[in-house]
């Protein structure tokens, strides 16, 4: 299936790692020009190579901390120069928080402001310019609803989740689509290096997951580029667990 995406642009969060990564890389392989943002700049720069390595067209690189308020600014300006426009935004940059019950404010600011304040700012940064070619695609990389224990990054993440569903009603006449991704126990350096970090860890935690193994980061990639694509038109406003079947709710 050609999912019609050579040509479009694309600013990723959160690449240096995991998800993102994979989004950079499966994104790439469809055509797709891209500014790759992340704070550790050198491994930016081993995605570049790796791209280019595969034949794909380099991405463009920056790296920053979208908790700075003044980032959004600044990725705006890198994505024009470098791009010349934005047809997607994939928010993926963030992480888990696991909080203390008493824990002071500047634990949960911090966490707000890269879960929920980051991707806010970002999106309307670029948003006048999707409304103006009245086209564009905005995918977040949130998390799971039904947290394990106090965790700063679940309120945040919700509030994407209810920020994502109002924008949707509102930019969708513009042809633009809002949707959230909430990853289960994908391989990545937070569920491996932090939450799993024994194989008979994973292996006693893959046994509560109906399909019976921990997810790979091309698994939500292949469905990122599926709802960047025109192909994809009619799905906004979603929140799209990929998890194994793991989620008890429905």
């Amino acid at each position: 299936m050609d999912l019609e995406l050579r040509g479009r642009t694309v600013v990723i969060t959160g690449c240096s790692v995991g998800i993102g990564r994979e989004i950079a890389r499966v994104l790439s392989a469809e055509g797709m020009p891209s500014l790759v943002i992340a704070r550790r700049g050198e491994l930016l720069k081993t995605l570049q190579d790796e791209i280019e390595q595969a034949g794909w067209v380099r991405p463009h690189a920056l790296a920053l901390d979208l908790s700075d308020r003044a980032s959004a600014g600044q990725v705006r300006e890198e994505a024009l120069a470098r791009l010349g426009r934005v047809d997607v935004l994939v928010n993926n940059a963030g992480g888990s928080r696991p909080t203390a019950v008493d824990a002071g404010d500047d634990v949960w600011d911090e966490s707000f402001a890269i879960n929920f304040g980051a991707v806010r700012r970002l999106t309307q940064a670029l948003l006048p310019g999707m409304i103006e070619r009245r086209w564009g695609r905005i995918i977040n990389v949130t998390g799971t609803s039904e947290p394990a224990g106090t965790n700063a990054a679940g309120p945040a993440k919700a509030a994407v989740h209810a920020w994502a569903k109002g924008l949707s009603r509102d930019v969708g006449r513009h042809g633009i689509t809002v949707n959230c991704l909430a990853p289960g126990r994908i391989h990545s350096e937070q569920i491996d290096q932090r939450l799993h970090p024994t194989a008979e860890s994973r292996e006693q935690f893959a046994r509560q997951i109906p399909l019976g193994y921990f997810g790979e980061p091309r698994d939500l990639a292949y469905l990122v580029a599926f709802l960047c694509s025109p192909k994809a038109r009619y799905i906004s406003g979603e929140r799209i667990h990929v998890d194994g079947g793991l989620r008890r709710a429905y």
